[in-house]
């Protein structure tokens, strides 16, 4: 196909499946073969061990120190430190008769006895398996007896919700351990349920660093990892050593052929949630180099102070943060005055066209980096070298502002739980890239289903269709849940849901989802997603959410407005009020759905994929409320439910308006 990607083969030919399969493709750096988990291998502790002996004195894990309230400097534990604190936390869980198979919970922020505690189930080969509150109502309490967890890792203010769960979960979660202290009262509550508690101290001197560690195999079950789903109960993912391995390993090898590896000069920042897969497979990767590791307070007020103070050389974010990111700087930017604004735009347009003609970042625009984006890197600490963006598809005007304007290489991938985090990733510093999510790891292979009643066509002039994967990185089912199993993994190809489009080159564009599609009135099909993207070009946009009733034949949708760009229009049109209220404005209303549909019509939609109305809503969709996914995904039926009035009312006020 291109420079990037290498056709396999001819699936139809080669499997005998229907014809809507398009071929498959491999990496580039994958021609031979994908890549294999080398001998030696078996669990993510081989990385660990092997890093503490290379660098046992290496800064590990730190946090930052508080000092009479205030957070001063990172404090760190070296990789020796850890370890032994891993081995001795380790020799505690087999005390309590928890064995290799056995499943241990681990539930709290990203912090230093987050990974101990991983580090530990992955010593003994125990599956440990991610508590998150933000899955929804009573997921934890599902998560623990559908896993059946015996012991479970908290952060101490996570105490009051596990103890929650414990008469209708006593029959499996017999140990409870503290990142911290143990409150007497929540002590004596754990007792009176026949629960023991310790507190991280308590647990850990219960452990001896000589015992000997059990056999382990990379076949054997790293974690399971639960999954939002956008409906019903959270869906548990098996990940295997292997799997688990191979990614991190991929990973290492696309960045020696394309960019520059981690090594134990680098420092991650860690505020992306570690129950998350994206997070997890980037630490393990770090730990695997030597690199250290800086966690955020937990708070983010003071995210940006963290990373100022933490200095990373890497750097994780989803298009949420980066889109705040953004926001924000170009705030900045606009309020330092004309001249100044005009100096940046000057050097901004200057490097984005020596990017596009295949420049590399650093030699693109060195004078301009040090004279005019310094300021927009030191915002991330001033050391960062390589900035990677995944769990959503990343804003294209967000995407290309990170690469100008930071300094720095950017790599944004896809991925899933179900394929060890990533599955595809942009190569570094191929700036056509942009907009794309790059070419498939060199542990997968990719290919195309049609998908007709979509329009998607994978053996079109432009191949387009539902992507499947196959693979070294994918996991071996649904825990417990056979029929959603084989609901999408068929004849060893996995169907991930997500619409993607090859691009000449061999990059893959998401274009789509494939299960948000409904049909109106009039018998037309609507692909939600695909015009959500549109409408969230949009500049006077944050967040939208449209929806089309089938016994309707127009659509509606609930808009999170950009608060400046709304406040600057009500200025200019002598309208008053606060944000709040002017969300409610109808005048206010009626321009940002002229601003949305003229929008649609400059991206060609169809006359039934205009909205008729729109509720302006001043308080982002969000977690507390339900109406996203860890990933930020939207969370359909909960939007729903939640704006069933506002939709009702949209239906009608539009009628109204057409008679």
């Amino acid at each position: 196909m291109s420079l990037y990607t290498v056709k396999v083969e001819d699936s139809r030919v080669a499997t005998g499946e229907t014809p809507s399969a398009g071929p498959v493709y491999r990496c580039i750096y994958a021609k031979d073969g994908l890549m294999e988990l080398p001998p030696g291998y078996e669990s993510p502790w081989d990385f660990f061990s092997e890093s503490v002996k290379r660098n046992p004195k290496n800064p590990a894990l730190g946090r930052r120190e508080i000092i009479d309230g205030k957070a001063g400097g990172y404090t760190w534990l070296s990789y020796q430190d850890a370890y032994n604190s891993a081995l001795r936390i380790a020799s505690a869980i087999r005390s309590r008769s928890v064995n290799p198979g056995d499943k241990v919970g681990i539930y709290g922020p990203n912090c230093p006895e987050w990974i101990i505690s991983m580090e530990a189930c992955n010593s003994n080969g125990i599956t440990y398996v991610p508590l998150y509150d933000t899955l929804g109502a009573n997921a934890v309490e599902y998560i623990i007896n559908h896993a059946e967890i015996s012991l479970v890792f908290a952060q101490e203010n996570k105490l009051p919700a596990i103890l929650s769960c414990l008469p209708n979960c006593s029959s499996n979660l017999k140990t409870i351990v503290s990142f911290g202290n143990i409150p007497e009262s929540l002590r004596k509550e754990a007792t009176e349920k026949v629960v023991d508690c310790f507190s991280w101290e308590e647990f850990s001197s219960t452990g001896n660093l000589e015992d000997e560690l059990p056999a382990k195999n990379k076949t054997d079950i790293c974690t399971i990892m639960y999954t939002s789903g956008t409906t019903g109960e959270p869906k548990g993912v098996i990940l295997t050593n292997g799997a688990f391995m191979s990614e991190v390993l991929s990973m290492h090898q696309l960045l020696v052929e394309t960019d520059k590896p981690g090594s134990e000069d680098d420092t991650y920042f860690s505020f992306l949630p570690l129950a998350h897969i994206f997070d997890q497979i980037i630490e393990t990767y770090c730990i695997y180099s030597g690199a250290s590791i800086g966690f955020w307070q937990g708070d983010i007020r003071y995210l940006i102070e963290d990373l100022i103070v933490c200095k990373p050389t890497i750097f994780c974010g989803v298009p949420r943060v980066y889109d705040r990111l953004y926001t924000g700087i170009m705030a900045k930017v606009s309020a330092g005055g004309a001249v100044r604004k005009a100096l940046f735009d000057f050097a901004y347009n200057y490097k984005l066209r020596n990017l596009e003609k295949g420049i590399q970042q650093d030699k693109s625009a060195p004078l301009l980096d040090r004279l005019v984006f310094d300021k927009i890197k030191q915002a991330f600490g001033g050391r960062v070298r390589l900035m990677l963006s995944g769990a959503a598809p990343l804003p294209k005007h967000v995407e290309e502002f990170l690469r100008v304007a930071c300094c720095t290489v950017l790599s944004q991938g896809y991925g899933l739980t179900e394929s060890s985090g990533g599955c595809f990733t942009s190569i570094a510093n191929v700036y056509p890239m942009i907009g794309t999510v790059g070419v498939p790891m060199t542990t997968i292979e990719a290919r195309l289903e049609s998908v007709p009643e979509m329009g998607y066509d994978a053996l079109g002039s432009v191949p387009r269709g539902e992507i499947c994967l196959r693979g070294n990185t994918l996991f071996s089912g649904y825990y417990k849940r056979e029929d959603l199993t084989n609901s999408v993994l068929v004849d060893g190809w996995f169907h991930t849901g997500d619409i993607g489009e090859w691009q000449a080159d061999g990059a893959m564009k998401i274009i789509d989802r494939k299960k948000n599609i409904f049909k109106l009135s009039q018998g037309e099909y609507v692909a939600v997603e695909s015009i959500e993207n549109t409408y969230s070009k949009c500049p006077l946009v944050t967040a939208v959410w449209v929806y089309g009733n089938s016994f309707e034949s127009f659509l509606v949708a609930v808009v999170v407005p950009e608060r400046m760009a709304l406040e600057e229009w009500a200025a200019k049109n002598n309208e008053s009020g606060e944000y709040e209220s002017l969300c409610k404005n109808p005048n206010a209303r009626k321009y940002v759905l002229d601003e949305l549909n003229s929008e649609a019509k400059i991206n060609k939609l169809r006359g039934f994929e205009m909205l008729k109305a729109v509720h302006l809503e001043p308080v982002p969709f969000d977690f507390e409320r339900d109406l996203i996914t860890p990933t930020f995904k939207l969370k359909r039926q909960q939007l729903l439910k939640y704006y069933k009035e506002c939709i009702d009312q949209l239906y009608a006020e539009a009628k109204t308006t057409k008679k």
